[in-house]
C-alpha cells in the first residue's frame, strides 16, 4: 500500500479528462493537478521550450512526494516523456502508448485517424506505436491547433456554431480517409466528443486518451504494488499558474464537483 498522492499535469483544462476517469477508477487515491494555463497551448512550441515546461511542471509535482506522474497531455507525451522517465525515480505515465493499443484493437478495417497538436502530428509517435502494435495500419493524421483555445474558452458544445464549423474543416479529410477509429490525440479534445463524434458519425470509435491513460495508470500500480489501500474518498487539490476564476467555473461544470475556492495560483517560473 502507498498512500502518496498522484501528481497529474496538463497545458491547461484538457488533463481533466484524465484526472476526471482515475478519480472514478481509483476513489481512495489523493490526486494533485496542474494546469499551465499562463502558457497554453503547448501545440505550437518547439521541443527544446516543451522539454522546459514538463521539467518545472513535473518540479512543482514532486514537491507533494508522488508516487507517480501522469502526462495528462498529448504533445508533452509525445515530445517530452522518454526526457522525464530518465531523470525521475517515479514512474512517469504518457497517453500515446494506452491510446494506440485502443485503437489498433478497435479498428476492423486498419484505418485510423489521428487528430492532435502541430507538435503532436509533428513527432510521429502514435503512428510509430501503432505500426508496431499493428503492422500495415494506415493513419489519417490532422494537426488541429484551435480546438485547444476553443475548449479552454467553454466553446466546446454542440450546437456551438464556432465549435462546429472548426471542427468539420479539420476532420474532413480524416473522415474521407473512410477510419473506423479516430484517436483524439491531445486531453483537451474528449471535451468536443458529442461534436466529434455527431460529425465523423456512428461507424467511427472514438479513442479518448486521457480515458486509456487513466485504466493503463490504473493497471501499472496494481502491478507495482502502488495503489492506496485505505477507505474512503482521496482529496483533490488543483494548481494553475494563472487566474483561477476561469479554470475553476469550467473544471466544476466539466468534473461535476465545486471546486471554486478550491484552486490555487503558483508561479510555475519558480520550478
Amino acid at each position: 500500500m502507498d498512500a502518496r498522492p498522484i501528481g497529474v499535469f496538463d497545458s491547461g483544462l484538457g488533463g481533466l479528462t484524465a484526472l476526471r476517469e482515475l478519480a472514478r477508477l481509483m476513489p481512495e487515491e489523493d490526486l494533485v493537478y496542474f494546469g499551465d494555463t499562463s502558457r497554453v497551448p503547448y501545440g505550437s512550441r518547439s521541443k527544446e521550450t516543451l522539454v522546459k515546461y514538463a521539467r518545472q511542471d513535473a518540479a512543482f509535482l514532486r514537491t507533494f512526494d508522488p508516487k507517480a506522474i501522469v502526462i495528462a497531455c498529448g504533445t508533452v507525451s509525445t515530445t517530452a516523456l522518454d526526457v522525464l522517465q530518465a531523470e525521475s525515480g517515479i514512474p512517469i505515465f504518457g497517453v500515446v502508448e494506452s491510446a494506440a493499443q485502443a485503437a489498433a484493437q478497435l479498428t476492423k478495417n486498419g484505418r485510423v485517424g489521428l487528430i492532435g497538436t502541430h507538435a503532436s502530428i509533428r513527432s510521429g509517435a502514435y503512428e510509430r506505436a501503432l505500426e508496431r502494435l499493428r503492422p500495415g495500419v494506415r493513419v489519417t493524421a490532422r494537426a488541429c491547433p484551435l480546438l485547444v483555445p476553443l475548449v479552454e474558452n467553454g466553446r466546446s458544445q454542440p450546437g456551438d456554431i464556432v465549435a462546429e464549423t472548426v471542427a468539420a474543416e479539420y476532420l474532413a479529410p480524416v473522415k474521407a480517409a473512410g477510419v473506423d477509429a479516430l484517436i483524439l490525440g491531445c486531453t483537451h479534445y474528449p471535451l468536443m466528443k458529442a461534436v466529434i463524434g455527431a460529425y465523423m458519425g456512428p461507424g467511427v470509435a472514438l479513442v479518448d486518451v486521457g480515458e486509456q491513460c487513466a485504466r493503463w495508470v490504473r493497471r501499472q500500480l496494481e502491478l507495482d504494488g502502488l495503489r492506496n489501500g485505505r477507505p474512503g474518498a482521496g482529496r483533490h487539490r488543483y494548481y494553475v499558474s494563472d487566474s483561477t476564476e476561469d479554470f475553476s467555473a469550467l473544471a466544476s461544470v466539466f468534473l461535476g464537483e465545486d471546486v471554486r475556492g478550491g484552486v490555487e495560483q503558483i508561479d510555475i517560473t519558480a520550478y
